[in-house]
């Protein structure tokens, strides 16, 4: 029954994603695997029934093709974050570009080998898949002493990234809505309130169909603002300050930049879902390939041109820098988007804890949220608008966009994308590899681990050094 269930579940996601843009091919979440996206591309799918298994019987799967895949991989590394990059080049100059590139590279590789960790030799000699999700693989490294440890990890770094993606959508549509009309007396933290009012009703939401309807607007919506904003730094090319570009780092702020860098790439916890849904799983690593090379081009041609624009007036978020007589408009744009887009992390975590803490049958720490006939109770209400609150509280007292973004690209991005994976993969397959890869597992866990470090000590002292600032203004 639960086989079944699960299969309800992925076809009604594909039900969800072709009613989105008339494609057939969307990834479906795999049992085990979180999956979501930060920017309203993709909803996560509610559980069925368990009386409805019996009539679900015989579903088929659908499955999506390369390009289908490469098209939701773009959307999840190149979403509205991208608004935080020329706030990272203002303190890294031509080394925050080559950062990008690298990021791109490595992200790339790690998530290639995230992959690898899902197959196994079996006694004929043909590599088969064993694992389903990035919990899984966790779950496999660290048995058998402790078989359920790495799962908990990945899923306490998940959730925390998933409500710091709640925040920062938060924070930034208070930060866009006070600079689009700040002669209104309106603060921004009253900005903050009032989008949370908006944001409130999502403690209902049994589902995301209805959300999900929206998603495909916020992509259009996402390339109508980058195009906006590109095509007036370009009326000002006569302008650009390339002197501003240099080889000299902030060597105390840089660090911020490698976590909104990693940040805007994170996207490694829905692969194993993403490529277990391929048509032809063998094309997967042609898909990362040419995903993350559009990534890397347009997050830097962004970044660049909009830097050269204002240089060393560019501010945490981009479009703040814009002329007032086209920044309400784009501003407005974007807080829609980042309004539409918070309901889909935000269930994404509250799914993760229900599961984890109150439906893991006799290892729950507390009781089901849900009653018998699956209605949620109240107490279960109230701890979703808690959450809800609590995104608010830390958007009120933190309203930094890209502090908080290089905080939590240091701590849980580049854990995801850069530790793990290179762990996973030596522990996994430390028998089979060649010297060259255990070299960049290596290398990219010792790098990953002192930009982790770095990014995180230096995002804390920035947020620290704020607060005493507003403090003290």
């Amino acid at each position: 029954c639960d086989d079944l269930e699960m299969e309800h579940r992925q076809g009604l996601q594909m039900d969800i994603l072709k009613s989105e843009g008339g494609e057939e091919g969307a990834e479906t979440p795999l049992e085990g695997d979180i999956h979501y996206q930060r920017d309203g591309t993709g909803p996560l799918p509610p559980s069925a029934s368990k009386e409805a298994c019996s009539e679900l019987s015989g579903q088929g799967k659908p499955k999506i093709t390369a390009w289908e895949a490469g098209w939701n991989g773009h959307q999840r590394i190149q979403g509205m974050f991208v608004l935080g990059l020329p706030y990272a080049i203002l303190h890294g100059g031509y080394l925050g570009l080559f950062l990008i590139i690298f990021a791109a590279v490595v992200c790339c590789y790690t998530g290639k080998i995230l992959i690898a960790c899902l197959y196994e030799e079996n006694e004929d000699g043909e590599i088969v898949r064993v694992r389903d999700s990035y919990v899984d693989i966790a779950n496999a490294c660290c048995a058998p002493r402790f078989p359920t440890l790495g799962g908990r990890i990945v899923n306490v770094a998940q959730i925390i990234e998933l409500v710091m993606t709640c925040i920062l959508y938060v924070v930034v549509s208070g930060n866009l809505m006070y600079n689009s009309f700040p002669n209104l007396p309106v603060s921004q933290k009253s900005w903050s309130i009032i989008a949370t009012a908006v944001l409130l009703p999502c403690a209902f939401l049994k589902n995301l169909k209805a959300v999900s309807k929206f998603s495909l607007l916020c992509t259009l919506a996402h390339f109508v603002i980058n195009i906006l904003v590109i095509a007036y730094c370009l009326s000002r090319a006569r302008d650009w300050a390339w002197d501003k570009v240099k080889f000299y780092i902030d060597v105390k702020k840089f660090p911020i930049s490698i976590g909104i860098i990693v940040f805007s790439y994170t996207s490694q916890i829905f692969l194993p879902s993403l490529e277990g849904n391929m048509q032809n799983p063998k094309e997967f690593h042609c898909m990362m390939n040419w995903t993350h090379i559009a990534a890397c081009i347009l997050k830097g041609l962004f970044a660049l041109v909009a830097y050269l624009t204002w240089a060393d007036e560019t501010k945490e978020v981009i479009t703040d820098n814009l002329p007032s007589t086209i920044r309400a408009v784009v501003n407005i744009f974007l807080v829609a988007k980042a309004l539409l887009s918070y309901p889909l992390p935000f269930f994404a975590a509250v799914e993760v804890l229900e599961r984890s803490l109150f439906q893991d049958g006799n290892r729950a720490f507390f009781p089901n949220c849900y009653g018998g006939d699956g209605r949620l109770k109240s107490w279960g209400l109230t701890l979703r608008c808690a959450l809800v609150v609590f995104t608010l509280l830390m958007a009120i007292y933190v309203p930094h966009f890209a502090l908080l973004m290089g905080l939590t690209g240091s701590l849980t991005g580049a854990g995801l994308c850069f530790l793990l994976p290179s762990l996973f993969h030596l522990k996994l397959l430390w028998r089979k590899l060649l010297w060259h890869h255990v070299f960049f597992d290596v290398a990219i866990f010792v790098i990953g681990g002192i930009c982790s470090v770095s990014g995180f000590i230096h995002s804390l002292e920035g947020l620290i050094e704020a607060f005493r600032t507003n403090a003290e203004d």
